[in-house]
């Protein structure tokens, strides 16, 4: 299973984030090939960087996750999650093992 994880810091208006990412997620389940995604909320940081949020979208395999990076849903998703998160995430591809 193929998966983009995105990670993101402590946002300064967390009613604000939240509203957005509701919205975001719509644009999220529209993304050609995704199989489920699942979204974390941290509680408490040990260690290392403090995150606020985790989502994860998990693919079948690598060729339909190169087919929805190259969709236009997901280049909405991308412009979408640049306007209300831009400085606050990172976003990791991986393969789960």
């Amino acid at each position: 299973m193929e998966k983009m994880v995105v990670l993101y810091r402590k946002p300064d208006d967390v009613e604000a984030f939240e509203k957005a990412y509701a919205e975001h997620l719509k644009l999220v389940e529209k993304i050609p090939g995704l199989a489920r995604t699942t979204v974390t909320r941290f509680s408490r940081t040990l260690q290392g960087e403090e995150f606020y949020l985790m989502a994860e979208m998990f693919f079948p395999d690598k060729e339909t996750l190169k087919a929805a990076l190259r969709s236009p849903e997901m280049a909405a998703v991308g412009q979408d999650a640049q306007a209300f998160a831009g400085g606050l995430l990172s976003i990791l591809l991986g393969t789960e093992a």
